[in-house]
């Protein structure tokens, strides 16, 4: 079985996460992504530290099974240039301000003219139109604007997430979910359309349940206060001995009940949702067992309990876990180019189970196949060689 977007061609002029981390989804699923840079230092990606050789580690783990052209798009030949690819292509990607690419002469109207079918996805901070569309943003922004930020933390604590949950859910999660739409969409009418990706919209929706509580109880819902936000023993992580910790999600009374069992507290198994006046001696009982003993002691006590209980694992433990050698998660390559062993990881290898896994190429360098796309998608060499002369383009 063919994996299954092979055939499908996208033009991924996005940089940092949200959209390579989306065109690494498409990749995975067998599209050819075709990453265009700018010939002046390219994705800003590429020189976040640390660097193998020349390289960003970020870098190449988004950016492995592309291939790279350097074009620059303010050069006078740069958007014709633009404009001879779009009708060899299904699906264009980027992340710029919206106005930006209209002003250059090829904004989706402009690319839809020569492209009929073409989707064309851009993915912002706050989405094409409203009061913010030109603001600048980022992750955290986002968050706080969508309201989940100030969920996050304990009482009038708030606290900043360890990861990007608006660029990766927000921005390239629905960025992906918009464009197979689409594309699906275009196998009846032959239409493409635009995917306007914005991830404040995509991360406060996934705020549903809360905004849904709030709005039918009407009390605020602060800092760790929501149930599985950490304001339930039941539901919550716990420090152990060592300092490091015990997730518990023993959410349903039939887990929590089994919990106290196996942690000899059979007295507290209906304490789980516990409110009122007794909560504080209760919790503070709880929390003094976990931090009686290491973190270990505890998945092992547990080990044979059907108790919803989980180690909270660091990146290295994650990387050595058996489920994730078991599910393929993570692999090494050594890239060409610069010499270093560089990590990919496979956002979700079980998805489709039935499909080939992806091959590993590494990240391109920058404008690696400049020419070779160039001319697979019809431009003759000797233009080819007017526009590298000219600076428009760039070859590695």
């Amino acid at each position: 079985m063919p994996r299954p977007l092979e055939g499908l061609r996208v033009l991924d002029l996005s940089r940092l996460l949200p959209g390579p981390f989306a065109t690494l989804l498409l990749a995975d699923l067998g599209a050819t992504i075709i990453k265009v840079e700018d010939p002046k230092g390219g994705d800003y990606a590429r020189w976040y530290p640390p660097l193998g050789g020349r390289m960003a580690a970020l870098f190449a783990a988004l950016n492995r099974n592309k291939r790279g052209v350097a074009l620059d798009l303010k050069h006078p030949d740069g958007p014709a240039i633009l404009k001879r690819l779009i009708p060899q292509v299904d699906v264009l990607i980027e992340s710029f301000r919206p106005g930006v690419m209209d002003r250059l002469g090829v904004g989706y109207e402009a690319l839809r003219a020569l492209n009929p079918g073409l989707v064309y996805c851009a993915i912002t901070g706050f989405g094409q139109t409203g009061p913010l569309a030109q603001r600048a943003g980022h992750d955290l922004g986002y968050l706080a604007l969508a309201g989940l930020l100030g969920t996050t933390g304990t009482g009038d604590q708030v606290v900043q997430p360890g990861f990007q949950a608006a660029d990766l859910a927000g921005g390239a999660l629905y960025g992906v979910v918009g464009i197979l739409a689409a594309l699906f969409a275009r196998q009846r009418t032959g239409e493409g359309q635009l995917v306007d990706a914005s991830m404040t919209d995509g991360v406060a929706g996934l705020g549903i349940m809360m905004h849904a509580r709030q709005h039918l109880e009407g009390a605020p819902i602060g800092p760790g206060a929501d149930t599985l936000a950490g304001s339930q023993l039941c539901y919550r992580v716990y420090r152990c001995a060592d300092g490091r910790h015990l997730a518990v999600g023993a959410l349903e009374p039939k887990f929590w009940q089994a919990l106290c069992v196996a942690l000899g507290i059979p007295e507290l198994k209906h304490d789980g949702l516990i409110s009122g006046t007794r909560k504080g001696a209760v919790e503070a009982q709880i929390t003094a067992l976990f931090a009686s003993q290491p973190r270990d002691h505890w998945v092992q006590a547990l080990a044979q309990s059907d108790v919803c209980t989980e180690p909270v694992l660091s990146l290295d433990e994650v990387r050595e876990s058996p489920q994730a050698t078991a599910r393929g998660w993570f692999g090494t390559h050594r890239h060409p180019g610069e010499g270093a062993e560089f990590l990919h990881q496979y956002p979700n290898p079980g998805l489709l189970p039935e499909a080939p896994p992806p091959p590993v190429a590494p990240a391109p360098l920058l404008g690696e196949h400049t020419r070779a796309v160039l001319a697979e998608l019809g431009c003759a060499a000797e233009e080819i060689d007017g526009w590298l002369s000219r600076g428009a383009v760039r070859q590695a």
